[in-house]
């Protein structure tokens, strides 16, 4: 059908004009190239930023029905698989499936101390919880908010689900993905604030231990019965994160834990993606919550990263062979984007010093870390505000 303006002046929001409305759809259009742009030029997070921008550019289309007829409210093919696949938490919990069969915990195994990173690295969780309160956003909002600290794109996305914030899904997923995509940008700074050279020259030894197949085996079931009967909400997420990596470990699946690496992580991220892009409405998405939203997930990264750097320095206090303090930082779920910085920074301070190993521990630990913490924040805010 031909564009008809008649048609489009009756169908705008109360209170916004032809121009007003044309202009806010450029802005969009802007956005969602520019996110494009980031994915192409820059290679940030392609996987998700590509399909958001594209999703942006699409549902700000005078007219379009692909979400939802704008004369019936009737749901588009975009409103159904979005209905079908997000509000329902399905697709978080395939992606985590695929990111189980992904992690290998056996450097955690080797390195057990590291476990206390991925708990120390979730603080920014809750100041940026506390910050948003102050801002006055309502519990449910500055929970979902303070998810976005985590690095973990699927439990932000699980989180606002389950506290019915459909108008702060785009937001809060291009928050997170973003500055996922920035960790290389947004850490160095942030740990060389609160360090000494001397400190991120520090050596750790490594020792390799053999890790049975049984242990690799029995680790993801443990750690499903024991969070889950500490954290029943978490089941969702971390049974799904377990299940993927005992599809990984079991040694008798190897083409299914191949396709869940691969296909299905690939598939699931790419619908996910451009689903998400979809709610970005210019209705929806340009507004002062949204700029508080961006400005407050650079917040929590921010402060996770400290929060990481600053528990090593405390721990440091109490121990003879000293942690760098670096390895803190990658206590966040950003996985095995941050290990690598640590890497990186480690050997342009001493081209011998060799910490990944211990980042990637750290690294893995924070990606069970931020499933925790996503569901403290389903149960205490769930409790707070009588879900």
């Amino acid at each position: 059908m031909i564009f008809n303006f008649h048609q489009l002046i009756e169908t705008l929001p109360a209170g916004t004009s032809p121009a007003e409305y044309f202009i806010k759809m450029l802005i969009m259009f802007a956005i969602g190239g520019t996110l494009i742009y980031l994915a192409i030029a820059k290679d940030y997070e392609p996987s998700l930023l590509l399909p958001i921008g594209f999703g942006a550019i699409l549902c700000n289309i005078p007219l379009t029905s692909i979400v939802a007829s704008p004369t019936t409210g009737e749901p588009g093919i975009f409103g159904v698989l979005y209905n079908a696949t997000i509000a329902n938490e399905l697709f978080p919990v395939l992606i985590f499936i695929a990111v189980g069969a992904m992690i290998d915990f056996t450097p955690l195994f080797q390195t057990p101390l590291m476990l206390f990173f991925g708990a120390a690295a979730q603080f920014g969780i809750f100041m940026t919880m506390l910050l948003a309160i102050l801002l006055g956003f309502d519990l449910k909002e500055a929970g979902a908010i303070g998810v976005i600290g985590a690095a973990d794109g699927p439990t932000t996305i699980f989180v606002a689900n389950a506290f019915k914030l459909k108008e702060l899904i785009g937001p809060l997923s291009v928050a997170a993905y973003s500055y996922m995509s920035l960790v290389p940008i947004i850490q160095p700074p942030v740990i060389k604030a609160l360090t000494t050279k001397e400190e991120r020259k520090i050596r750790m030894n490594f020792k390799q231990r053999n890790v049975s197949k049984l242990t690799k085996i029995l680790f993801p079931i443990l750690v499903t019965v024991i969070s889950g009967l500490i954290a029943p909400e978490s089941v969702a997420l971390i049974g799904a994160l377990m299940f993927g990596n005992l599809i990984r470990e079991c040694g008798v699946l190897g083409r299914l834990s191949e396709t869940a690496q691969t296909t299905l992580s690939f598939l699931v991220t790419l619908l996910l993606g451009i689903t998400i892009g979809t709610t970005m409405t210019a209705e929806a998405f340009l507004t002062t919550d949204t700029l508080l939203i961006m400005g407050m997930g650079l917040f929590a990264f921010i402060f996770d990263t400290a929060g990481g750097v600053l528990f090593a320095k405390f721990i440091n206090l109490f121990r003879k062979e000293k942690i760098n303090p670096m390895v803190g930082a990658a206590g966040i779920s950003a996985f095995p984007m941050s290990a690598r910085v640590i890497q990186k920074m480690a050997k342009d301070e001493d081209p011998m010093n060799f910490i990944l190993m211990q980042s990637v521990a750290a690294n893995v630990s924070g990606q069970l870390g931020s499933v925790v913490a996503g569901s403290m924040i389903l149960v205490l805010v769930g409790k707070l505000a009588g879900l």
